[in-house]
Parts: structure tokens; C-alpha cells; sequence
């Protein structure tokens, strides 16, 4: 009968007994690895938000570019001057002080002369506009244009199916661009 274990008679017994039998386990853990997971989620979350922040409001805090190429259908964009002048080009980057434009046109007007001795000088001519290339200009500039911001009265995106862009579809596929 030596195989029978001996019951413990009274709870004291029972809880030394028992303490005894169970495995021994450490119950100091270090609670550092959670804290600092907890704390690289909380900066991974205020970073997307801050992110978000600056790309969909007015509060541009990381400097994130907001119009960017191809946000309109066409990828083309009409920029308004404050002087009246017009260019046609897709926007590479709108910050706080500059536009840059690439792909640059812009319109030219020229009158035409009165082909008809019968009109009238009160009748002015038709004016034949253009659409010319930035680049083939006299001073040879480059295809990219640097806009002070504040010379800026606005900015549009163009559609497909808009003369400018179906001119400068043509253009482009004139001269293999």
C-alpha cells in the first residue's frame, strides 16, 4: 500500500500540499514590452491622422501636396494669373508660395486683317487664337514654370473633351511628344 497517497486531514494541510504540487511560476513579468507597443501604435495613429489632416483640409502641417498631377480627369489644369495671361499644363506642385507647371502652353492671340473692303470700321476683325508650345519662345525657355503664388488668381481642371486639351493632344501627337 505504499502506491496510496495520503489525503491531508485539514485545510492547512490541503494549501501546503497543494502548494507543493502545482509547478513553479514566475509571476514578475515585465510589463516594458506591452508599454512600448502601446506606444508606437499611439505615435503610428497620430501620424496617419496628422497625414490626413494635411492632405484633406486647409491645415497643411506636414506639407503634404495637395494637388498633385492627375487630379483632374484629364491631368490637365488651366492656371489664371493675376496680369490675364493663361497657361495650360499639369500641375507638378501647389504649395504655400509656388505653382509648378509642367507641359506648359499658353494662348496667343492675332488679329486678323479685314479681308473684305465692304465691312465696316465699325466691325472689329475676328481675333485667331493659338495654342503655343512654352519652349519654342525666341529666349528658348524650359518646359517648366515656378509661379509665385500670389500672382495666382485661381486654378481649373480641365476635362477631356476640352478644346485646350484636344489641341494639345494634337500637338503632342504631331510632334511625337
Amino acid at each position: 500500500m505504499s502506491d496510496i497517497k495520503r489525503m491531508p486531514q485539514n485545510t492547512e494541510e490541503h494549501e501546503v500540499a497543494s502548494e507543493f504540487n502545482k509547478p513553479q511560476v514566475t509571476t514578475h513579468k515585465s510589463k516594458w514590452p506591452v508599454r512600448i507597443l502601446m506606444i508606437v501604435l499611439i505615435v503610428a495613429v497620430l501620424a496617419v491622422g496628422l497625414f490626413l489632416v494635411s492632405k484633406y483640409t486647409t491645415w497643411n502641417i506636414l506639407k503634404v501636396n495637395k494637388s498633385s498631377q492627375g487630379t483632374s480627369a484629364s491631368g490637365w489644369q488651366a492656371v489664371f494669373l493675376t496680369n490675364g495671361q493663361v497657361y495650360f499644363g499639369q500641375v507638378l506642385k501647389n504649395s504655400e508660395s509656388t505653382v509648378v507647371l509642367e507641359n506648359v502652353y499658353y494662348l496667343q492671340v492675332q488679329q486678323q486683317a479685314q479681308l473684305a473692303q465692304d465691312q465696316t470700321q465699325n466691325t472689329a476683325a475676328q481675333p485667331n487664337l493659338s495654342l503655343v508650345k512654352l519652349g519654342n519662345e525666341l529666349h528658348g525657355p524650359t518646359d517648366k514654370m515656378s509661379i509665385n503664388k500670389l500672382q495666382v488668381l485661381f486654378i481649373e481642371d480641365l476635362k477631356n473633351e476640352s478644346k485646350v486639351v484636344e489641341a494639345i493632344k494634337n500637338y503632342m501627337a504631331e510632334n511625337k511628344l
